[in-house]
């Protein structure tokens, strides 16, 4: 099979990019092997591109159940074939319901915020979050990892440190309109070490440092035969084809490091003035949504 299948079938509704993580079927334990195998036989699994809509479907049901705890929700996953292997990339939507609960209640009255999501849920939604957000419990503890993030109205400029040109699936297909970056997990740790060493030896430990590291130690958490990807996902759809063709940010933010590290500063804030440009203006659009 192609380790580069273009096959989903609709344009998301969600603007939205993501950065996976699939693992092989050897990182899950044998009860869950089992059920992924029957899942995936059973033609269950969710195209990329179908699944946002998918995963905030569940999550508004879940919320808009008057729940006093949290559901257990169906395991979901999106499934890739690359070479010989099976590589599953599980949703958790347990999690993604604990982060929407929390949400809701930001900046609401607390009369209010109690009656959208009860203080048990509230609690219960913290502790799950708490716990996703803790690398060293979900390594020490065995609690399911987060295979996805998420980000509306861009990509997280620190994301393209990971993946290469080289990594670069495209189709400007009408209907099947896709790019995203795929590569193994080692390239993506490797260059997130080599990001992460410049930029705390040139700039130290700033914001920007810091979120490398972070995303580097989330990356850690997988086996070390998975695969990462960096989707664009609904963001596509505020793109054009030619712009589309012609993204060149993985290249844009290695060309910038290098810079750093070779301590020319003209050329590193020339690479970074051009990315900014480029995703303010999609980040613009928000505004007119």
């Amino acid at each position: 099979m192609d380790p580069y299948p273009c096959d989903d079938r609709e344009v998301p509704s969600l603007f939205a990019a993501y950065l996976r993580v699939y693992e092989p079927l050897a990182a899950f334990d044998r009860e869950r092997q089992v059920y992924w195998r029957r899942y995936v036989k059973e033609g269950r699994a969710v195209a990329p591109l179908e699944g946002p809509s998918r995963q905030r479907t569940s999550v508004i049901e879940a919320l808009g159940a008057s729940w006093t705890r949290l559901p257990n929700l169906p395991d979901e996953a999106y499934v890739l074939e690359w070479g010989d292997s099976l590589l599953i990339c599980p949703w958790n939507l347990r999690v993604r319901v604990a982060e929407a609960a929390l949400t809701a209640r930001d900046g609401v009255p607390p009369v209010i915020a109690d009656a959208f999501v009860p203080p048990a849920l509230a609690g219960q939604a913290q502790s799950v979050v708490d716990d996703w957000r803790s690398g060293a419990r979900v390594l020490e503890h065995g609690l399911p990892r987060l295979h996805e993030q998420v980000s509306t109205w861009g990509v997280p400029l620190r994301w393209f440190a990971f993946v290469d040109l080289a990594d670069r699936e495209l189709s400007t297909r009408p209907g099947r309109r896709v790019l995203r970056y795929r590569c193994a997990i080692s390239k993506a740790r490797a260059r997130a070490q080599e990001a992460h060493a410049i930029l705390e030896r040139s700039l130290g430990d700033v914001p920007i440092t810091q979120a490398v590291a972070e995303t580097s130690r989330w990356l850690d958490e997988f086996h070390d035969s998975s695969l990462v990807e960096l989707d664009y996902g609904g963001l596509v759809a505020l793109m054009s084809d030619d712009q589309l063709i012609a993204d060149d940010s993985p290249g844009l933010i290695a060309h910038g490091l290098t810079a750093v590290a070779e301590g020319r500063g003209d050329d590193a804030t020339k690479a970074y003035e051009q990315l900014v440009e480029r995703w303010r203006a999609i980040q613009l659009l928000e505004r007119c949504n």
